[in-house]
């Protein structure tokens, strides 16, 4: 091996991985008759540090493991080497090392840097994962694979070869995301020198940093007493309007500044437009040239229109500053200084998407007033087949010598307008319950009960609930048709249930004119209620006529006692008669009388809306709202967002589920104000006030 025409090469391997990273060296040895021979010389091996690293920064560690691999074998080797070949299986390593260091971050140039000062270049060459013996590094073996020939002792078999058929370089290789993300940031170091330009309107969200944006450029990039004087933010402002003017009127500005009259079909000539040589700007002629003791801005203000977005800042700033009040106020304030074309619709326009104005003037959502439901239409069913139902109270009653709270509970016909009324002792479940049953019992059960959200109804609903899972199979299938069906209106909303709500208030009106403030007994109390009752099952059903030969209207009564009023006498049989067909006839000629009646004079008064006449456009998911709440002032309601929509029988949304913080509130859209689109900030989202 020592032989001097024997030549000898070096030839360092190196790869890396995410456990281990590292470089061998063999020994190319080549005599004169063509043999070669091939031996391992050294391995360096280095664990991959803890913190995690891009596997092209690892492959570059293994890399400069391998130059100064190349530097100890040339310091101890005693034999002379013609050349030493470096080989990775790392593109992005190759492109590294054929650039400049500085271009990258610290990591891989002082690496970069290092190599490049340790090899030479040319000698660096590229390998497939698949030959490359230091891939055995990074990946271990184990004592049984060593004991045989193997690549990692008798080094790559391609070295055994001519040169011809060693790997040959890749195709050219482009820059790679990671090459990328290991450049420095470029960044430019220079002076600009340009004219002062107006910045345009639309970029940017107040004429406060319209205005200092403009004074920035008229004053210069580089502020020698730390900001602009107030000559400078009144020209900043002056140049602002300018702009506004040369973009919405450039014929008209023209003409004026040439000092001729505006065309006849201008939108400025009913104004008598006249061009301010020192300000350069159009302004209002008009008549009143001779007024003394006003301000000349005043008489002669500055013309705008309302689309240019110069303008629209104009006007969200005098609303800011004036802190957000009516458009009589705000329009007012602007015509002091400029005249708005169309300025008071321009102000109205800007306050219906004013966040701050919606939230303190807007009105509710609204919605057309829905068809009548079914439970309204239940013609020729028993009285309280549909009924709906809610309390009221509470009233003190003389229990002994104390006092107690009572409670009444008022069961209507949505069809007929039957009322029943009980006394509840407590506002829970079980008297609930109780009151239901006596109500069945008096006037039967009804198939459909409505109700708000009260927690007693909620209760009863329950409790009924488990009673009939818990009853046999049997009966189960035969009560299954019979079950009352509860449906629940959405929270705060009385509307929904006006049917009763109505009949409530005339309750309350009777007993507060019969009763006063007078504490009586329980037994008063429930004599009161029925006497109330019976007058509200008396009241006529539709127009009263004047004429005494039109028939007297209907009442509820009619169909529950077969009379319009309590205090008629009922018709009487002869004995003969008691087991006779009449009776029953006489009670079906009343009833037919009854539905006649009602659908012939009633019901049409039905038809007609008395509020609520056009459709609006629906409430949809993402939508921010402001939850209307009357015990609280306007300044603490909530804001939240729609999360979900309840379309009803029309698809016309008028129940809507928001969600404020955590918590999700099922609300009709009559408890909505609807608020303009919160920018999305970090730090300010419509979660709440």
């Amino acid at each position: 091996m020592d032989h001097p025409e024997v030549t000898h090469e070096i030839h360092i391997f190196t790869d890396a991985s995410e456990k281990a990273y590292g470089a061998v060296a063999y020994l190319r040895s080549k005599d004169p008759s063509g043999r070669v021979n091939l031996s391992f010389l050294l391995a360096r091996s280095r664990v991959a540090p803890r913190k995690q690293c891009s596997i092209p920064r690892l492959e570059l560690c293994a890399a400069l493991v391998g130059a100064q691999l190349a530097k100890l074998i040339g310091t101890e080797l005693t034999l002379k080497a013609q050349r030493v070949t470096f080989w990775t299986d790392s593109t992005t390593v190759l492109h590294w090392l054929h650039s400049e260091s500085c271009r990258f971050k610290v990591f891989v140039g002082n690496r970069v840097a290092e190599i490049q000062e340790l090899t030479d270049l040319k000698a660096w060459h590229y390998i497939d994962s698949t030959r490359n013996p230091a891939d055995d590094l990074t990946r271990g073996k184990n004592l049984k694979d060593l004991t045989e020939r193997n690549r990692w002792t008798q080094g790559p078999e391609f070295l055994l070869q001519p040169q011809s058929s060693w790997p040959s370089p890749p195709a050219k290789h482009s820059l790679e995301s990671d090459d990328k993300a290991e450049l420095k940031r470029a960044i430019f170091c220079g002076v600009i020198n340009s004219a002062p330009q107006t910045a345009d309107g639309s970029k940017f969200s107040s004429w406060k940093d319209l205005i200092e944006s403009v004074a920035q450029e008229l004053h210069g990039a580089v502020l020698q007493n730390g900001s602009p004087p107030a000559s400078t933010y009144q020209k900043a402002e002056l140049i602002a309007l300018r702009k506004a003017q040369m973009d919405s009127f450039p014929e008209d500005y023209q003409l004026l500044k040439s000092s001729k009259p505006v065309r006849s079909n201008s939108r400025l000539l009913c104004l008598s437009p006249e061009f301010d040589q020192t300000s350069n700007l159009i302004r209002v002629g008009g008549r009143l040239r001779r007024v003394e003791g006003l301000d000349p801005s005043a008489v002669h203000p500055i013309v705008l229109d309302p689309n240019h977005p110069n303008t629209r800042l104009l006007i969200k700033d005098h609303d800011t500053r004036l802190c957000h009040p009516g458009p009589e106020r705000v329009f007012a304030e602007l015509r002091r200084s400029v005249w708005i074309l169309k300025g008071r619709e321009a102000v109205k326009k800007h306050q219906r998407t004013c966040l701050e104005c919606c939230k303190w003037r807007s009105k509710p959502a609204s919605q057309k007033m829905v068809d009548l439901p079914p439970s309204r239409l239940r013609l020729f069913k028993p009285a309280f087949h549909s009924t709906g139902m809610d309390c009221f109270g509470p009233f003190l009653v003389k229990v002994g010598r104390r006092t107690e709270k009572r409670w009444g509970l008022l069961f209507k016909c949505l069809t007929t307008r039957a009322v029943h009324l009980e006394v509840l002792t407590s506002m829970d479940s079980d008297a609930f319950l109780m009151g239901l049953r006596r109500f069945i019992g008096r006037r039967g059960k009804p198939a459909e009960l409505y109700s708000d959200q009260g927690t007693n109804f909620r209760g009863g609903e329950t409790e009924l609930k488990e009673a009939f899972r818990q009853l046999s199979q049997d009966l189960q299938q035969q009560l299954a048709k019979q079950q009352i069906s509860f449906h629940f209106n959405p929270p705060s909303a009385p509307h929904f249930g006006g049917v009763w709500e109505r009949e409530i208030r005339s309750v309350k009106a009777a007993l507060y004119t019969t009763l006063g403030s007078d504490t009586v007994t329980e037994e008063v109390l429930q004599t009161v209620l029925i006497e109330i009752e019976a007058i509200l099952n008396s009241k006529p059903l539709g127009y009263v006529s004047a004429d005494i030969a039109d028939l007297d209207p209907i009442t509820p009564n009619c169909l529950l006692m077969g009379r319009p009023d309590g205090s008629l006498p009922q018709v009487i049989y002869p004995i003969s008669e008691l087991l006779g067909r009449r009776r029953w006839r006489h009670s079906q000629v009343l009833a037919d009388r009854f539905w006649t009646a009602f659908i012939r004079h009633y019901l049409p008064g039905l038809q007609t809306r008395g509020k609520w006449h056009n459709p609006s456009a629906d409430i949809k998911p993402g939508t921010v709202v402001m939850l209307v709440d009357p015990q609280m002032p306007r300044s603490f309601w909530q804001i939240g967002r729609v999360v979900k929509i309840f379309p009803g029988a029309d698809d016309r949304v008028r129940t809507a589920e928001i969600q404020i913080k955590d918590r999700v509130y099922t609300r009709p859209i009559a408890c909505l104000v609807i608020l303009p689109e919160i920018p999305n900030d970090p730090d300010d989202t419509p979660a709440g006030n």
